[in-house]
Order: C-alpha cells, then structure tokens, then sequence
C-alpha cells in the first residue's frame, strides 16, 4: 500500500458466516484503535452503519457463495478492490456450511424454513476463490484477531503480508505437548493443518480438527491410512476431515477417498 498522506480505504464485506471471524478483529480492543488511525473504514457494517462507496483500497471478505446473488456481489466488491483479502474458513474454503455440498439441499431447505419457496440458494457453498481472483487468504474458525491486525499493517506499510504455513504438530513440539495420536491413539489432524491456533485442541488433550485448514505439503493419505492401521475406523475419519473446512481440497479428496471404503 502506498504511504501516501491519505488514508488506504478499507471495507469489511460478509457473505454466508456466523459473523465470528469479524467479531475477531474487533475483539482486538486495543490493537483495532492502532488499525482505525492507520486506514479509513469505509464499509464495515458490523461495527458502523456508516457506509462509504469504493472503491477500497483493501477489501476484507467474510463468508462462502451460497446464493445467486451472491456470485453477483462478489464480482462487483472484486471489482472496487484493489486488494482482496479472504477471512476465515467459510471464504477460504466453503465453511461449514459446505457440508450441504455432500447432501440434498432442497431438503436441507425444507428443514429449516417454513416457506422454502421464498428461498434461493446454490447447491454447493463455496470459497470466494472459486469465483474471483483473492490476493491474500488468511485462515482459520475463527481467525487469529493478532494474525489480521498484522496483516493489515503489513499492508498499509506497504509490506507483503505474510502467515505461518507449516502445520499444528510443531506448535506442539515448540509448546512441548506430547503427540495425542501416539499416546493415546486418538485421530488428529494436526500433521495436516496450518498453524494458526497455537495447538490449543492438543494442548488440552483433544486431537486437531482442522479449523485453520490444510497446510501446504500435505499428504492427506498418509495419515489416514496411520490411522485406520492404529484402529480407527474409516467412518470416524470421514467427519473428522468433514468439519469447519470440509471442501478444502486435500480434506474434501481425502474424505471422500475414505467414504468409498464404507
């Protein structure tokens, strides 16, 4: 971003999400009032009801496609953006939502409305990347609110931002965690997942479940085939990889490599 004297335009846009990961950011108190002096937040409904037009300099993009009208959106905010940037699982990968993809959503429709009718939806719910170029994905459910401010600093400073990338199992050896698989042969994703949390789920002796989403050079099967060999069995796993980024690609393949052995 330029250091110019005027102030970068930033606008915080949500699409199908519960809200939390923008929560985050303003959970972050003290950090957000170093952020409001650095940008000009334009559009940011979940904090002002001011609503300022592009375009912006940053866009931030909670929340998957699950709507016509949303494939729509999307376009135009990609349009008045000059840096697009993806917030937590739902627009990264889907969310949990995506779990529709592997069932019947008019069915799912007709569950949870009473006048189903009225509803227009996709089938599938799907990242942001599926349908607009993103320049900068920053993941996690919720993401890290410190992981976000850093980001957006980098990006006033003009500096590429930058996050971990290497996975949950050696937040466990920095954090001195005994590996939950090998003592107690409880599945976890952790060799899997992008650092993000800290290895809090090990830390308090639960195995990873996935919520910041594969790390890079990953290989999903490996570890599946680990565990159905210690004795876990394939419809464990299946919802496991199922979960908060179920339609990233390693862990949707990996499931489904997996529900075909049922």
């Amino acid at each position: 971003m330029s250091n110019a004297a005027r102030k970068p335009k930033l606008g915080v846009f949500k699409f199908a999400s519960c809200d939390g990961c923008q929560l985050s950011l303003l959970d972050a108190e003290d950090q957000l009032l170093d952020v409001v002096g650095l940008v000009d937040i334009a559009y940011f409904l979940e904090a002002t009801s001011k609503i300022g037009s592009g375009p912006y300099d940053v866009a931030l993009v909670e929340g998957s496609i699950t709507t016509p009208h949303d494939e729509e959106r999307i376009q135009e905010i990609r349009q008045q953006s000059k840096f697009l940037m993806t917030i937590g699982a739902c627009a990264t990968a889907g969310g949990i939502q995506a779990l529709r993809n592997w069932a019947d959503k008019d069915e799912f429709v007709r569950a949870v409305y009473a006048s189903p009718e009225y509803i227009s939806s996709l089938e599938t719910s799907t990242a942001i990347a599926d349908h607009v170029t993103v320049d900068f994905e920053l993941r996690g459910c919720p993401i890290n609110q410190y992981q976000l401010i850093e980001v957006i600093q980098a990006l006033v400073g003009g500096h590429k931002p930058r996050t971990r990338t290497h996975c949950v199992c050696m937040d466990c050896k920095q954090r001195g965690n005994v590996c939950i698989t090998v003592a107690t042969g409880e599945p976890c994703l952790g060799p899997l997942t992008q650092s993000g949390c800290g290895a809090i789920c090990p830390t308090y002796d639960r195995g990873c479940y996935g919520c910041y989403g594969p790390a890079k050079q990953i290989h999903a099967q490996s570890l599946t085939d680990h565990l159905i060999r210690q004795g876990s069995a394939p419809p464990q796993l299946v919802p496991l990889l199922r979960n908060f980024n179920s339609n990233a690609e390693p862990f949707r393949n990996e499931s489904n490599r997996i529900e075909s052995m049922t």
